[in-house]
């Protein structure tokens, strides 16, 4: 272990993430990928050090005597770049899970290590210690063709090297050792099988790959450019949305990781590795607002396809595949920093959260202003789904923070109920869906309004709550602002943006909501509100606020421009699964409408 691990973990801050569009790989700042999912995102892991150091295995790559580290991606890419430097030289690590020659996907799955020597001669081990099935799946390593391969039933990995030291076999691990000179190269690939043939690369071939996949990485870049304020936060969250994108359906998962704890030895820890339904609306304006069509396209055609297998009834999340079935169980692994349960699946996807119906019609609607059109059998989907809103609005739910007590009329899910029928009525008024029963519509959004600012707002406090009757207050709240629930000039919106402001943030910090939510401990301050808060103050005409806390929020990424779920803001230590995809919406959507906000001031 070197002075960078702490009882065998890193802080989540240092952390660093690359993916191929079907799986991603967490890489320590010290060299370790401590957490890799095979064949895909949402796949039991094959490294999962980053939960448990004794039993979820990692691949090692350090030098063998002290050293520092600089890293970063390489510009425009996905690719990481590490260096280390000991008193005796340094060495370039590249990491890459690589790309077919032409940038697509094709079957093989690769992991790519290159070393680089820069200066001197540094001292290097390596060791690759599989851990199948979340740690509970014995590998059984052999060689094939004098390569060493692991290999757990349908699963299989070979380690190739070039220049890297004659690896080792035990029963436990792949290892070697090498000293690497200035000027000279080293690489370690390893292809990875899931129920086919292993296929065994060159040199000539990975080498290749590399370099088609940093341009392929550049390419996507080129095309989807930004010039506006806080351009490289906004150029790399670009980057970590598209590392989130399942490219065999489209879907996108909220983030890469499972069980990553919202409070160090707590019980809040979750598998991420699903899409949300609470998301879509964020995710599509920004692929949108990033000329992203492709990406817009499959993502908004995906959640049309796999809402159609619960229609009308919304499931809360769903699978990459397309499945809405997430049952959760619990992992036989210690946890971060002894944070457990570790938990793979999502109970929260059988909740019910009236919210996702308006997040879904608000996406269709964003879709249809984009395209001009709607599919006349979607039109029919969103009509029965506003059908389905009058008919459940009444109820109380677990609402958009999926709390684990009873459920309540929460103030956030009944302005969406409010959003998904006014979205219905717009979409009838421009003649995209049939005039066949906007009036029950009408009537029925008339009637949300008036419970929501008759049970929802508190007269004493002069702002909305949390839920109906009660004092609590809640950020989800912002997002009737920035949906559309109510006017940027409205006074009790204005008023609750400040409310919010004054008593959920601590400096840059804001907490989701006060409150009881049915489970023990605490959480760190949810970053996707701070953001949120900064895009209501520009829409509420406090651009010089709106622009200082954006400043805060960019400058509280780790030293690769990630964001994790929360920050606990008295260390500043990421908290919860990362990289975070509501973390980088939030930000591409907050610096998009402050930059508007800004121009429109100036003109």
């Amino acid at each position: 272990m070197t002075a960078f691990r702490s009882d065998g973990h890193v802080p989540l801050r240092d952390y660093a993430v690359i993916g191929d569009g079907r799986s991603a790989a967490l890489i320590a700042v010290d060299g370790s990928v401590d957490w890799l999912g095979l064949p895909d995102l949402d796949s039991p892991s094959v490294f999962a050090a980053v939960l448990d150091p004794a039993r979820g295995g990692r691949f090692v790559l350090e030098p063998e005597e002290p050293f520092t580290v600089a890293r970063r991606y390489l510009p425009g890419t996905n690719v990481l770049e590490t260096t280390f430097t000991t008193g005796r030289g340094s060495v370039r690590v590249t990491d890459s899970l690589t790309l077919e020659g032409d940038g697509t996907l094709g079957p093989m799955r690769e992991l790519q290590r290159r070393l680089d020597g820069v200066a001197g001669t540094v001292p290097l081990r390596w060791s690759v210690q599989p851990r199948f099935g979340y740690g509970a799946r014995r590998a059984r390593i052999t060689r094939r063709a004098g390569v060493p391969v692991a290999v757990a039933g349908g699963d299989a990995f070979a380690v190739c090297t070039w220049d890297a030291g004659e690896p080792v076999c035990s029963d436990r691990a792949i290892s070697g050792r090498l000293e690497l000179a200035k000027g000279r190269q080293a690489l370690v690939a390893m292809p990875f099988a899931h129920q086919e043939p292993l296929v065994l690369p060159t040199r000539s071939e990975c080498d290749t790959r590399m370099e088609h996949t940093i341009a392929a990485w550049r390419g996507w870049t080129r095309d989807h450019s930004y010039e506006g304020m806080w351009r490289d936060a906004v150029l790399r969250s670009a980057l970590a949305l598209k590392l989130l994108i399942f490219a065999p359906s489209g879907a996108i998962a909220a983030a890469v990781t499972s069980s990553l704890p919202e409070q160090v030895g707590g019980e809040r820890n979750w598998d991420y590795r699903f899409s949300w339904v609470r998301d879509s609306v964020f995710t599509l304006d920004a692929l949108l607002r990033l000329g992203c069509p492709a990406e817009a396209d499959a993502y908004f055609w995906w959640l049309m396809h796999a809402t159609q297998l619960t229609h009308p009834r919304l499931r809360v999340l769903y699978r990459l595949d397309g499945g809405g079935h997430a049952p959760e169980r619990t992992l036989p692994l210690e946890g971060y920093r002894g944070s457990g349960p570790v938990r793979t699946g999502n109970a929260a996807g059988a909740q019910v959260q009236l919210d996702t119906y308006g997040e879904l019609l608000q996406t269709g609607w964003l879709y249809a202003g984009a395209a001009g059109r709607l599919d006349g059998d979607l039109a029919r989907r969103l009509a029965e789904l506003a059908d389905f809103v009058c008919a459940a609005w009444r109820r109380p739910d677990s609402g958009i923070w999926e709390v684990r007590s009873a459920p309540l009329d929460f103030t956030h899910s009944k302005m969406m109920c409010w959003v998904a029928l006014d979205r219905a009525i717009d979409l009838c008024e421009r003649g995209l869906i049939q005039d066949r029963r906007s009036a029950r519509w009408r009537l029925a959004r008339a009637q949300v309004r008036d419970f929501v600012e008759t049970r929802c707002f508190s007269p004493r406090r002069r702002c909305y709550t949390r839920s109906a009757g009660s004092s609590e207050l809640d950020a989800a709240v912002l997002l009737g602002l920035l949906h559309g629930y109510a006017p940027p000039g409205d006074p009790r919106m204005r008023a609750t943006v400040d409310a919010v402001g004054r008593e959920l943030r601590h400096g840059p910090f804001v907490d989701r909501y006060s409150g009881e939510d049915g489970l023990s401990g605490t959480e760190g301050a949810f970053l996707a509100c701070s953001f949120w808060l900064a895009e209501c103050l520009a829409l509420t005409g406090r651009l010089d606020q709106a622009v200082a806390l954006m400043d805060d929020l960019v400058g509280l990424a780790n030293d690769v421009g990630l964001y994790g779920e929360e920050i606990d803001p008295e260390t500043g230590a990421f908290l919860g699964n990362l990289p975070q995809g509501l973390s980088h919406l939030a930000l591409i959507n907050a610096a998009c409408a402050i930059g508007a906000a800004t121009e429109e001031a100036v003109g």
